[in-house]
Formats: C-alpha cells, structure tokens, sequence
C-alpha cells in the first residue's frame, strides 16, 4: 500500500527504533484487515446488492474466510514488511488506517468494482534513497512471495479434488498479483514511485513481469 514518509499524528513513547506494535496500530491493522475480507469477498461474488445477498443466503463465513487468507493476508504482510525494512534501517514506523478509503472499498465492492488503498505504514528518520527504496520495496516483495506460496496450495486443491484449496491458492496468486502490479505503479505515494526514484532497474525487473503476469491472469480469468 502507499508509503507515506511524513508523520502527522503519531507519538512514540520509546527513544529509539524497535519492532513492536501499538495498541491503536493494532487497532488499526485488525479493522483493516476485516474491512478488506469483507470488500473483496463481496467484489468476488460479483459485487452489488445481489452479491452481497447471495453471501447472506449460503453463509458468510466461507466467503470472508477465503478473502482473509487471501486479500487480507496479502495487504497485512505487506504492510508488516514496509515496517519491518523500516526498522531494520533504524525508523520510527508505524500503520494508520486510513477510514475512509476503507470505507470506498466497501462501497465500491457493492458497486461491482474495488479500490483498496486501506493505509499506510508512516515511518521517520534519515534513509539513503537505497534504503528508502528497500523500504517501499519490501511490501510488494512480499506480495510476490507469497504468490509462489500458493502455487502448491493451487497445486494441492487440484490434487486432491478440493474445490475450496482451489479457491484460496488460485485467489491468492492473483490477489497478491494484483497487489504486486498496482503498489509498483510509479505514481502518487505508491511503492513504485520511490522504487524507481532509487532505481530504474529495480523498478523494471519487478515491476514489468508484475504487470504482465497479473493481466494474463485477468484475461485467462485465473482466480476470478
């Protein structure tokens, strides 16, 4: 998700940089986290008042599960990484959600389209532009590992027979795909906008395959 280097409403009770969480980042991370389940699982059954009635009717908790281990699992890690490579560089960071987008994506879900932009890891100190670009670089890294992570999991659904393993590997390949391709976008307070501020060639060998990956998936209709 965007990287915001500015903080506005964060205080630190601790004089140096460590890996640990608040509780309002806590906080933050678990509404987040639920809101997207939610989004995605209802963009998935098609979005609209239809979609989100077909989940009412055969049952919540398979849909917002799968969308958990999948959507949910892909931006918590993302942003967990932008803060772990941010403290590896001795940075104050933390997560804020941010609301209202939160909220669009919730209301564009229902409108049968999704916008996700659920908040962003604020980090402060001095960085090289190679370690501010590590930084924004960590998160979609992550997304791509965890695209090869459900590949077997893809692989064992078809195995086995087990039209639900299917589901969470195929969903999650595209998913953090498509998460991959869009925070590599070289715009705005996007990842790939720092990325290729520090390198051009970083951000073309993740960036370029990111892309074309995720739009053969859409074209073939992978995980949909």
């Amino acid at each position: 998700m965007p990287l915001d280097v500015t903080l506005y409403d964060m205080a630190y009770s601790r004089s140096s940089p460590e890996l640990s969480f608040s509780r309002r980042e806590l906080r933050d991370l678990g509404i987040a986290l639920v809101a997207l389940s939610i989004a995605f699982a209802i963009f998935f059954a098609g979005g609209g008042a239809r979609a989100l009635s077909g989940i009412l009717d055969r049952g919540v908790v398979v849909p917002v599960f799968v969308s958990l281990l999948t959507a949910g699992l892909g931006f918590l890690l993302h942003e967990i990484a932008h803060k772990v490579a941010a403290v590896r560089f001795g940075q104050l960071a933390e997560f804020r959600a941010d609301y209202g987008m939160l909220f669009l994506a919730i209301v564009s879900s229902l409108a049968g389209f999704i916008f996700a932009a659920p908040g962003a890891v604020h980090h402060q100190g001095r960085v090289t532009s190679r370690q501010h670009g590590l930084i924004a670089l960590a998160g979609p890294m992550t997304n791509a590992a965890l695209t090869v992570i459900f590949v077997p999991i893809y692989l064992a659904g078809m195995m086995f027979d087990s039209s639900l393993i299917i589901l969470i590997g195929s969903r999650g390949l595209m998913i953090n795909l498509l998460l991959m391709a869009f925070n590599m976008l070289p715009f705005g307070a996007l990842d790939g906008r720092t990325v290729y501020q520090w390198s051009t060639t970083v951000f073309a060998v993740v960036f370029i395959p990111a892309l074309l990956l995720t739009i053969g998936a859409f074209i073939s209709g992978f995980g949909l």
